[in-house]
């Protein structure tokens, strides 16, 4: 998953059919070009997409450290076969394990 907070992503955020090309020179002072009929968007309502989109991404955090800790689809199918088998619950604990790590709250790792 990759982070999506630029001025780029903003403007296709609010409009996907948007054509733009966005300049930043070494002084840092972005320009916009706006291209085959694009409406322009107003800087005010980029730069608040931009916070959108980052607070999304950050709320999201702990999705993303679990995806990285869960076992491998394959070794998770293993584990459910043969707790169904066992009667055990291997698959369980060790998903539990990983959730209560990194809570939704973001407040992991516990």
């Amino acid at each position: 998953m990759i982070k999506q907070t630029g001025t780029i992503d903003a403007i296709v955020a609010i409009n996907p059919d948007a054509q733009v090309t966005v300049h930043t020179p070494r002084d840092g002072e972005e320009t916009i070009e706006w291209l085959k009929g694009t409406s322009e968007i107003s800087q005010s309502d980029i730069d608040a997409k931009k916070v959108e989109l980052e607070t999304e991404w950050d709320a999201q955090e702990y999705a993303r450290n679990r995806a990285s800790e869960y076992p491998s689809n394959g070794d998770q199918w293993d584990m459910i076969y043969k707790d169904n088998k066992n009667s055990t619950t291997t698959h369980a604990d060790a998903v539990e394990t990983v959730k209560t790590k990194w809570p939704k709250d973001n407040s992991g790792p516990v």
